[in-house]
């Protein structure tokens, strides 16, 4: 990686990395603890909860990542200006939808769901402060987002013990969540603060750079959109067809694919991205070699992954949980592959930010919602749970993969980088 990325690239990547590698080997001690303590009907609940408000999540942030990412990059100078505007735009993104939310529960009949809904959509008003790790991630900081996750981490872990030796019920682990992100903020504005980097009072709201983001950014929402629907579609038919221990069983595959190991790739790629933008900018051959090799080490990321789940998926299940989730073992060896496809995805979306065809993005996930909501509705009432891993597997692929070589341009793009 050194060959092409420089010494603080590698550095950042090691920071992000090293975060999830000790969140990794924290959740696989106490996930599986809190997973059985819950049982898999509790457990269906919160994340059907999770999955219904994650459908929300691109209008709560906005797709200004990135875009935020890259315009810092760029123009340095203007960062606070950017992060101030880009914090207001979420605010009141936030407001609104919370607003709609209580004016559906105050409508509707009363759910036993309703605490939860509420408990999860406050704890996206406490993420907004996770702006700032725009500025530390284009910055190349990213120890400083290793201080923070890991002292939240710490005393996160050790609450969540605490409630599995009480065997507390969903709502305390739900309110967690939002203690998580309270934390996080309040390390990152004391970082920044001691560095010295913005003076919070000066924080001003630009609207016409509000525009500019909103626009560079509106691909995004929509195809982020796409993504949330069609992960959430599985869940919504497993919750039509079945019942909330199907969904608890879907969750703990997705947990051991996604939450623990899809989180790593995801890390090595944002921590890079940064360097892909510079490159990008000021040397087109240096930013071919830099996508190659980052290709190749997600390749094989993704394989290594496949590959460990497919060998010891069933070990994994039968030594950390319950027998009640013996059902999720051929979910598991199904679902295990979709790192492989996700994380070639995602450098792609990188690639699309770059060159301005964030349409693309648009298109292809629309693409992968069709397929995977017609493979839903045909595959889960056959196969249950193994349905739904087959149609969002499917449908990774043909997002991922598939849409590459059929886009004749991006097709012509990857042969010339390999």
């Amino acid at each position: 990686m050194t060959s092409v990325f420089s010494k603080k690239d590698f550095i950042a990547t090691k920071w992000f990395t090293l975060e999830k590698i000790i969140q990794l080997i924290t959740g696989v001690f106490i996930v599986p603890q809190i997973f059985n303590t819950l049982g898999t009907i509790d457990l269906g609940k919160l994340k059907f909860v999770e999955s219904v408000l994650g459908m929300f999540t691109p209008l709560f942030f906005l797709g200004l990542s990135a875009i935020c990412i890259r315009e810092i990059v760029y123009n340095p100078k203007k960062s606070s200006l950017i992060l101030a505007t880009a914090f207001y735009l979420r605010l009141i993104s936030w407001l609104v939808l919370f607003i709609a939310i209580l004016i559906y529960f105050s409508i509707a009949k009363n759910s036993p769901l309703t605490s939860l809904y509420l408990i999860i959509a406050c704890s996206y008003f406490f993420k907004l402060t996770d702006i700032f790790e725009y500025y530390l991630l284009a910055k190349k900081w990213t120890k400083y987002i290793f201080i923070s996750k890991i002292i939240s981490l710490a005393i996160i872990v050790s609450l969540q013990y605490y409630g599995v030796k009480k065997q507390l019920d969903v709502y305390y682990f739900a309110k967690l969540i939002i203690l998580d992100f309270i934390i996080q903020g309040c390390i990152y504005s004391f970082i920044l603060k001691h560095k010295k980097q913005f003076l919070f009072k000066q924080w001003t709201f630009s609207w016409p750079l509000a525009k500019s983001l909103l626009k560079m950014s509106f691909p995004l929402i929509l195809s982020n959109s796409l993504i949330m629907f069609y992960i959430t579609i599985d869940e919504l038919f497993l919750k039509y067809f079945y019942d909330d221990y199907a969904n608890g069983i879907f969750a703990t595959v997705q947990f051991l694919v996604i939450g623990l190991s899809w989180n790593i790739g995801f890390s090595i790629i944002n921590a890079l991205y940064p360097s892909l933008a510079e490159s990008f900018q000021q040397n087109k051959k240096l930013y071919i070699k830099k996508m190659k090799q980052l290709f190749k080490i997600m390749f094989a990321l993704g394989i290594a992954i496949a590959g460990f789940y497919t060998f010891f998926g069933n070990l994994v299940l039968d030594t950390f949980f319950t027998a009640s989730f013996a059902k999720a073992k051929t979910a598991l060896i199904i679902f295990c592959w979709a790192p492989l496809f996700v994380f070639l995805g995602m450098i792609y979306e990188k690639h699309l930010i770059n060159t301005g065809n964030l349409q693309k993005n648009v298109y292809r996930f629309f693409i992968g919602c069709i397929v995977n909501v017609i493979l839903c509705y045909l595959l889960i009432p056959i196969l249950h749970v193994n349905g739904a891993a087959i149609a969002v597997l499917t449908s990774h692929f043909i997002t991922n993969i598939a849409y590459i070589f059929i886009d004749k341009q991006s097709r012509k793009q990857l042969v010339s980088i390999f």
